[in-house]
């Protein structure tokens, strides 16, 4: 109600007591600043938002109630770990109010995870996100050179590790060479320093450097997180020069060693595995060398004992003799095979014979010289059967030495002709 629409209400107020928006709610952001400058809240992390300021913006709720917050992008870089959604965690900061949208929110300047470690959780996450991109896979990995000449070593240039790599490579070849590239190993930019020197290293001497070796001496996770950075991981896969990982102890583990051809336990064992050592190839040399040098007297040796065979042999002192014995034995070989030849075609014209025999038995001309005949009707058919014709049929019979037409009177059967020839033994017997 406004005071001019109502007198009796003007004495209950006056202009001093009324409050602007923005008063209102300046007025209650002091109070929240002063009530509340540095507190911890625990929650869990929803509609995380993430425009390309950096900043974040994320609901922080439990089962009962919900908080805006926001974390600016100079405190995001200190967190370690990928925020995401679902994520427990404590945060650290001061609850505002944020007067454009007039309401109250937590400005985070902490944040850790909550049941984890901010950087064992920020390992994790960054070894899944690089293995399930292929980068730690054998078939990325490259052969390291059994000789290198010429040794890159990315490390501190005052720690123990560069000299500790140093000591351990002269000793097993002293005339190996050895390029130092000094960076941080620790801290606030030292991952960078590591990812730009295996970069300048393939990108100036390339053709040069044989090996990297990527390393520092022991710490704790923090004093060793460098190594595990995604920009180190990424330059150590993006490197054309193989890579050794030297980081710590022997049971630290960082991204550094999954990326890398190879890893070492520690920077001194890294030495060990890039050079050889010079004293055993010598032996080994030595050891070949003198079996080389064996094998070829035991070759000379037989060879000569050979070459005295042949030379005592009769062949090599009476070549004439050897030549009349196989010109003899071609002789043999041949009348051997003249006589086999000859038995094969007597054994050929013989069974030739035999065929033509059967072949005569067989032949229908054969029977026909033993006064048979054979009928053939109109059709040319042979006639086999008395059913096959009918009186007054023109048939053809064939004789040895031609042929003859004839015309069927009667038919006489089998059974017919039986009779005929019974009654004739009957008026033969009466």
């Amino acid at each position: 109600m406004f005071p001019e629409e109502n007198d009796r209400q003007s004495s209950l107020f006056d202009e001093e007591s009324v409050y602007s928006v923005s008063e209102i709610t300046y007025l209650i952001k002091s109070v929240l600043d002063e009530e509340f400058p540095n507190l911890w809240v625990e929650g869990e992390v929803s509609n995380l938002k993430e425009p390309k300021s950096g900043h974040i913006y994320f609901t922080l709720k439990d089962d009962k109630a919900q908080l805006k917050a926001v974390m600016f992008n100079s405190s995001r870089k200190k967190v370690k770990f990928k925020i995401e959604d679902g994520m427990k965690v404590l945060c650290f900061g001061r609850i505002s109010v944020y007067p454009q949208g007039g309401s109250y929110q937590l400005y985070v300047e902490q944040m850790h995870a909550k049941g984890v470690g901010d950087l064992q959780l920020a390992f994790m996450q960054l070894k899944e996100k690089l293995e399930k991109e292929g980068l730690f896979l054998d078939d990325h990995k490259k052969e390291l050179p059994f000789m290198p000449s010429l040794i890159g070593v990315i490390t501190s240039g005052t720690g123990a590790a560069v000299r500790d790599i140093i000591k351990v490579a002269r000793r097993r070849f002293p005339e190996v060479g050895i390029l130092i590239y000094p960076v941080k190993v620790q801290g606030d930019g030292a991952a960078e320093e590591i990812a730009e020197a295996i970069n300048e290293m393939n990108r100036l001497f390339k053709n040069e450097v044989d090996l990297l070796i990527v390393g520092r001496g022991g710490g704790s996770i923090e004093d060793l997180w460098a190594f595990n950075e995604e920009i180190v991981a990424r330059a150590i896969f993006d490197s054309e020069i193989p890579v050794i990982s030297a980081v710590g102890h022997e049971i630290d583990w960082t991204i550094s060693d999954f990326v890398a051809d190879k890893r070492a336990p520690t920077p001194s064992a890294a030495a060990e595995i890039a050079v050889p050592d010079k004293d055993k190839l010598i032996r080994h040399i030595d050891g070949l060398s003198a079996r080389l040098k064996n094998n070829a007297l035991l070759s000379v040796q037989a060879y000569r004992n050979r070459l005295k065979l042949i030379a005592t042999s009769r062949a090599f002192m009476e070549p004439k003799y050897i030549i009349q014995q196989q010109m003899q034995r071609l002789d043999e070989l041949i009348r051997r095979l003249g006589d086999n030849l000859k038995q094969r075609q007597e054994k050929t014209q013989l069974h030739l014979k035999h065929l033509g025999v059967k072949l005569e038995i067989l032949s229908p001309l054969s029977i026909l010289n033993r006064g048979y005949g054979i009928v053939y009707d109109k059709n040319k058919k042979v006639v086999v059967s008395v059913k096959q014709v009918k009186p007054d049929d023109n048939l053809d019979v064939r004789l040895k030495d031609g042929s003859v037409p004839v015309i069927v009177l009667r038919r006489s059967g089998a059974n017919q002709q039986r009779r005929k020839d019974a009654k004739a033994g009957q008026r033969t017997l009466f």
